[in-house]
């Protein structure tokens, strides 16, 4: 047999939902940063920057949560609190964001999944009534 196929859980699908794109981003910045860790266990003590653009709504998502999860890589901080503003601009979208956290402390917080990455995959930004969903699959 030259091949088989394998049960593969590795992925998790998280949706953040809000009142806005602006609220269903956050939501779905904290849906990611759960899996790693307690949020509330994670002290909002230092901030960081994210200004990002895309074509569509659907890759700004993927472009927000790459780059909080590129943070954690270089500075070693958790997120737990997050707030964005999105712009139309020129084709496209903007978002200027904020992530508040602070570095892990193996004393204090007990870490949980590492997520590797934002994929592709079940990626939606949508607007569903009166809500809209953020959604997306990341690899763990």
């Amino acid at each position: 047999m030259p091949f088989e196929y394998l049960d593969h859980t590795a992925d998790v699908a998280l949706r953040g939902i809000g009142a806005t794109p602006e609220e269903a981003f956050c939501e779905a910045a904290r849906g990611m940063w759960s899996l790693m860790v307690d949020l509330d266990a994670i002290r909002p003590e230092e901030s960081v920057w994210v200004d990002r653009t895309a074509e569509r709504l659907d890759l700004l998502l993927v472009e927000w949560l790459s780059a909080l999860l590129a943070e954690k890589d270089v500075s070693g901080l958790f997120f737990s609190r997050f707030r964005v503003s999105i712009e139309r601009q020129g084709g496209g979208h903007r978002l200027v964001g904020e992530a508040w956290g602070e570095r892990l402390d193996p004393a204090r917080h007990q870490a949980k999944l590492e997520v590797k990455g934002i994929t592709y995959s079940g990626l939606r930004v949508v607007r569903e009534k009166d809500r809209w969903i953020a959604q997306c699959v990341v690899d763990v």
